[in-house]
């Protein structure tokens, strides 16, 4: 089973930008579909981007588009979120996920990360 380790998270002002990195342990990273949900305070988990395994294909949820860019360095077996804009609504702890393709971006994810706390002030 790939171990999953996401950073970068952290305490910001609305306004400012962030960068998340997952790093995966196997080379076998580079064949997955990769993908970063977050979940808020009481709320569902919820996809915020996913990407295929050769970054052709890409998805967001409509509340970051044009904020949020996913991508990935299959060389260095890393996940990454840039987050500009940030606003108080996407304090949440952000996960990466991966699975096999096959199936769509959004969902049927496997393999997991331990989460990082982003957490915007107003």
């Amino acid at each position: 089973q790939v171990q999953l380790v996401e950073s970068g998270g952290g305490l910001v002002q609305a306004g400012d930008s962030l960068r998340l990195s997952c790093v995966a342990s196997s080379r076998t990273f580079r064949s997955y579909t990769m993908a970063w949900f977050r979940q808020a305070p009481g709320k569902e988990r919820d996809v915020v981007a996913g990407v295929s395994w050769d970054g052709g294909n890409k998805i967001y949820a409509d509340s970051v588009k044009g904020r949020f860019t996913i991508s990935r360095d299959n060389a260095k077996n890393t996940l990454y979120l840039q987050m500009d804009r940030l606003k108080p609504e996407d304090t949440a702890v952000y996960y990466c996920a991966g699975k096999e393709p096959g199936t769509p971006l959004e969902a049927d994810y496997d393999y997991w990360g331990q989460g990082t706390q982003v957490t915007v002030s107003a």
